[in-house]
Parts: C-alpha cells; structure tokens; sequence
C-alpha cells in the first residue's frame, strides 16, 4: 500500500513539474510540424470529439459528435495588446472560430470571447487582442456535421509595439 501511495505522490509531483516549466508567453510562432501530439504547455478540450496534432497541423474533428465544444488552449500570455494570425480551414460544410481568454483552464466559466464567431473560410484568420491580464487564448472551433474537420497551421501571437 504504501509503495502505491509513494508512486502516485511521485506521479502527481512529476505532473506538477511538468506544467510549472511552462511559462508565460508574449510572443507565439507554432507551425505545428514537429508536433507528435499536443505541446504539454497546450491544452486540448475535445469533449466526446477529437482535438490532434497530424500532418504538421492542428485536427479538431468531429467524428459522430457535431456541435461538440473543443478548445485548443495556448500557454499562458503576458497582458498587452497582440495580433494573433493563423491557417484555417475545413473538409466542407459549416464550420466557426471563435477566440477566447482564459483565465483557469479548468473553469469553463473563467472562458470570456473577445472575438465573436466567424466562419471559417480557408482564408488567414487575423485577430487583435487586447488582455488586461495574464491569460491563456482559447480557439473554439465549431462543427456542425458528422465527420466534419477543421485544420489550424502556422499560428504567430505577436505584440503590438
């Protein structure tokens, strides 16, 4: 018994470890093509979808589950004023982004948008945002149809001099 209490201390401690070495960020450059899975300074909600890193890019992918609410969580941002600009684009069919702060990941009720939701057209997404505080940046992605994917690349959070 006290072998498996010891370890699970040690798990948890290595957890603890591994989070507190993500710190906070005033700029982002990810282009995701070294990615094997999710960056450990990153968040993936999926809920009972699927939110991947594959092919050099971000996967949120709906498989039976449309209308699931899936977030892709930065590290933490310093406050300032940025631009955030990224890839996106979709297999088809009805598809949004919107762009939250974070201010505790595991709160859903701590998610404010600061950009309403916008369809997702395979065009450059460009957002400026402005945190009054320390935040994660939480991208929504909504899909709407069984099957349904949407593919975020080249992400770049850079201040606003």
């Amino acid at each position: 018994m006290r072998k498996i209490v010891l370890v699970g201390i040690a798990t948890l401690g290595g957890f603890l470890t591994i989070n507190a070495q993500c710190k906070t960020v005033s700029t982002l450059t990810e282009n995701f093509d070294t990615w094997k899975d999710i960056n450990k300074c990153w968040t993936a909600q999926q809920g009972k979808a699927m939110l991947y890193a594959s092919d050099k890019k971000i996967i949120f992918y709906s498989m039976t589950n449309p209308g699931e609410n899936m977030y892709l969580v930065t590290p933490k941002i310093k406050a300032g004023n940025y631009t955030l600009t990224l890839d996106a684009s979709d297999n088809g069919g009805e598809t949004t982004m919107e762009l939250f702060s974070i201010n505790n990941t595991a709160d859903t009720k701590s998610y404010v948008s600061i950009a309403k939701p916008s369809k997702i057209t395979g065009d450059k997404k460009v957002f400026n945002i402005s945190l009054k505080k320390d935040a994660n940046l939480g991208l929504k992605v909504l899909l709407n149809g069984v099957h349904q994917a949407v593919y975020v690349d080249n992400l770049s959070l850079k201040s606003k001099k």
